[in-house]
């Protein structure tokens, strides 16, 4: 209410009649005279001395109307970016992703297209990404992990086939697929606690009944390519994350149907905002 009061005080004291300030503002003059009397009755103050249908400004007045001045340029201001932040010609998106792989188009296209919106991408796993998205540290989350969540917007952005990955001179890679039970005697490199990928190594090994001799736990996806290069091991990884590289031999796994889907989250709550609304548009989906 008080803003108002203060705006058809400064519409009067810029346009000296009630009339030409209620024209300016759009309302009705006795609008415009109820506000004034309202303030002035309020603080017990006269803000204007009237003069027939004219009004000048008294010694409160005129000290008041800085400040007014300065909030309406304010209020102006917040006007002017508030519809700039739903034009999305500003604004920053925080995007977290367990990789690259099944968003980076999407980031292309977002900014190709809305190149006043500065965009952050951070990298982690599955469950780290969800509860970044959770705690309102990130607006677009993907994720590896099928979370059933009332509060989440969830929908499927991709469906990888998982393969085994060995250095071209591991045994097992003169073979151009193979079974899971050729694994129990090899090396295993497997991601941290909360990756996908390892939950959904270790489920198949499991319904397979195969105990493989050894793991290696190994905290990233850039690390485990360079273990594997080192001959340090084999590793499942999802087919759009295996490195291109002549070293590396990337083989079918027989028998077992191991697919890694991808998923991309965001706040129920927050969907409708306009700088998550276009990028959830541009996300693929699986076809």
């Amino acid at each position: 209410m008080l803003v108002a009061e203060l705006k058809s005080f400064y519409a009067v004291a810029r346009c000296g009649t009630v009339t030409k300030a209620a024209a300016q503002l759009g309302v009705s003059q006795p609008t415009v005279t109820g506000q004034l009397r309202q303030l002035e009755s309020r603080y017990g103050v006269e803000l204007f001395h009237r003069q027939g249908r004219g009004m000048r400004l008294s010694d409160a007045g005129h000290s008041l109307m800085p400040m007014v001045e300065k909030l309406v340029q304010q209020e102006t201001e917040i006007d002017f970016r508030l519809r700039d932040a739903s034009d999305l010609r500003e604004g920053n998106l925080r995007i977290g992703a367990t990789g690259p792989y099944y968003i980076m188009d999407t980031v292309r296209a977002y900014n190709q297209r809305y190149p006043g919106i500065d965009l952050t991408l951070t990298i982690g796993n599955s469950q780290s990404m969800l509860q970044a998205l959770h705690d309102y540290r990130i607006e677009i989350a993907t994720s590896s992990f099928l979370m059933d969540d009332k509060h989440l917007y969830r929908r499927v952005i991709a469906a990888d086939p998982i393969r085994v990955v060995a250095h071209r001179d591991h045994p097992l890679a003169r073979h151009g697929q193979l079974r899971l039970a050729d694994l129990a005697e090899h090396a295993l490199l497997v991601r941290e606690p909360g990756s996908m990928t390892r939950q959904l190594t270790e489920d198949a090994l499991q319904a397979a009944g195969v105990t493989v001799r050894r793991t290696l736990e190994i905290g990233s996806r850039e690390s485990i390519r360079q273990a594997i290069l080192c001959g340090l091991g084999i590793s499942l990884i999802p087919s759009r994350e295996i490195p291109s590289h002549p070293e590396l031999a990337a083989l079918d796994i027989e028998g077992a149907d191991i697919v890694m889907h991808e998923y991309l989250y965001c706040l129920r709550e927050r969907q409708p905002v306009q700088l998550i609304a276009r990028f959830l548009e541009m996300a693929p989906a699986p076809g």
